[in-house]
């Protein structure tokens, strides 16, 4: 039971990688959104993806600290997961353009922890694991919009 609750948290061992684990597990939400933007209601799956991904991480946050022996632990990456599918969140699957963009930005406000963020890692359990990764998201979408407002780039899926 524990490999696959530790298959689960660490998104299929992405976040048991000896070196950035939290960078390394991203490219599972790149996965998930690559493999979503094609669909016809892009943003109602990648919602759907990101409360099944959060109620379940939520419920395993305890024990991923417990099994690792520290608080918020680097191999429990559905967090990132979440956090990098909040940020790529529109109505139009994304490019690969977009694709790569939101992984840096993502990345970006992930390892800067804006206030709020740093803020929200202090909650106990799976709380305190998954909401600074959707507040790090939700600066990534500001971020995306922005972007996809000001440069013109092939934002969505099928533009050429």
């Amino acid at each position: 039971m524990n490999t696959l609750k530790l298959a689960f948290v660490s998104f299929g061992f992405l976040g048991c990688s000896p070196f950035a684990p939290g960078t390394v597990g991203t490219l599972g939400g790149v996965a998930v959104a690559w493999a979503l933007a094609g669909t016809r209601n892009y943003l109602l799956w990648s919602l759907l993806a990101c409360a099944v991904l959060y109620a379940i991480g939520r419920s395993l946050g305890t024990w991923a600290e417990q099994y690792a022996g520290r608080k918020d632990p680097g191999i429990f990456v559905v967090d990132e997961v979440i956090g990098y599918l909040v940020t790529i969140a529109w109505v139009r699957g994304p490019s690969v353009v977009a694709l790569v963009v939101a992984f840096f930005v993502f990345r970006f406000f992930d390892i800067l922890k804006p206030p709020l963020a740093r803020r929200l890692e202090g909650v106990p359990g799976g709380d305190g694991i998954l909401l600074d990764d959707v507040v790090a998201g939700l600066y990534g979408l500001g971020v995306m919009a922005l972007a996809r407002w000001l440069i013109p780039l092939p934002w969505d899926f099928g533009a050429a």
